[in-house]
């Protein structure tokens, strides 16, 4: 209660309106312009119109793609259709994207509204996937099992907690295990929006089981993108508004401490890593004013960092892909696989391109 009494006093004031104005455009990076920086052939994936907001690639190469967000305040290109998860194969020589059925106790997909997502392998090498869902801007988290045979997602179980109010992004750990960003402290719209303008950094992580719920980080400016490292030993948190990528490490007993972090001239969203190499892969958003406040005359642009080495004492980054919006509008996320980088938007269509 004391943090609402002290934001209904901050929202009081003129003065404090002048006053962050400044501070809120430069975490936005409202002036930003983007210098393109271009790959070799480069193409739409077909039937990704709507938004791909978040992937997931399998050792396999059959990747997950989560479509059709609403969010508030962020645009949509289908606002009246559910969202749905997306199925692509790219050892296919011409990959396109067919939907995944849903069965199982789920029935009901009018209010599916999928955002970040996360793969789970157990020792059977059966897959679950644990998708972020908004149903009626709401927050859950759905489980399901994938079904490789009949294309299908088998929905497992619906999770709410009272420390997941405002999902953004997941790893899973385990079946039902996972850690999982709240992008914002506040459910309320108005209250989300003073927390966003104000810059309070009350969002935070969260680690959930069945048998425990915690928060195991906090102190972000919107927490966004989560993923661990392949050894499982790290977990990488992006802080959007802050332009930081946070280091954790990750102890038995499933707390976290934070090792480092990076700092970056653009708006960090989802996070990939590569199972191979270790590398991060990191959609971001060059200037977020173009997000949140969206035109299409002046749309939003896209840029892809990989960081190699982000354990060491200098880590290695560099913009692989950068586009003005003109092609890809808002990227969120990027990953690799034999060479192949595919691209995801917030709102907008997918790109598949040769590194």
């Amino acid at each position: 209660m004391a943090k609402l009494t002290v934001l209904t006093l901050m929202g009081l004031g003129l003065a404090l309106f002048r006053d962050h104005r400044s501070s809120y455009e430069e975490r936005l990076n409202a002036f930003r312009e983007v210098k393109p920086v271009e790959l070799p052939n480069c193409n739409f994936v077909k039937g990704v119109e709507a938004g791909s907001e978040d992937l997931e690639i399998l050792p396999n190469g059959l990747a997950f793609i989560s479509s059709g967000l609403k969010y508030p305040g962020i645009k949509s290109f289908e606002p009246d259709k559910p969202g749905k998860i997306l199925l692509m194969d790219l050892n296919e020589e011409d990959p396109a994207v067919l939907e995944l059925k849903i069965t199982g106790s789920k029935s009901d997909l009018s209010s599916f509204n999928p955002h970040g997502i996360s793969t789970f392998t157990d020792e059977d090498n059966a897959v679950y996937l644990l998708v972020v869902n908004h149903p009626d801007f709401k927050s859950t988290v759905e489980v399901f099992k994938f079904q490789e045979e009949e294309k299908s997602l088998l929905h497992l179980k619906t999770i709410r907690h009272k420390l997941l109010p405002s999902l953004n992004d997941i790893v899973a750990v385990g079946p039902e295990h996972f850690y999982a960003t709240n992008d914002h402290y506040f459910i309320d719209p108005y209250l989300r929006s003073w927390e966003m303008y104000l810059g309070l950094a009350w969002s935070y992580v969260v680690y959930y089981s069945p048998d425990e719920v915690r928060v195991a980080a906090e102190g972000f400016d919107f927490a966004n993108g989560i993923n661990i490292s392949p050894d499982g030993k790290y977990v990488y948190i992006s802080e959007l508004l802050a332009h930081k990528i946070h280091v954790y490490e990750k102890h038995a007993n499933w707390t976290l401490t934070l090792l480092k972090s990076l700092d970056f001239d653009t708006l960090v969203d989802n996070i990939s890593v590569d199972p191979v190499t270790g590398d991060l892969w990191v959609g971001c958003h060059p200037n977020g004013m173009k997000i949140f406040f969206y035109d299409p005359e002046n749309p939003p642009a896209s840029e892809v960092l990989r960081i190699q080495n982000i354990l060491t004492e200098e880590p290695k980054v560099k913009l692989v892909y950068a586009e003005n919006g003109t092609v890809l509008q808002g990227c969120s996320v990027a990953s690799v696989y034999k060479g192949k980088l595919l691209i995801g938007t917030v709102y907008h269509k997918a790109l598949y391109c040769e590194l």
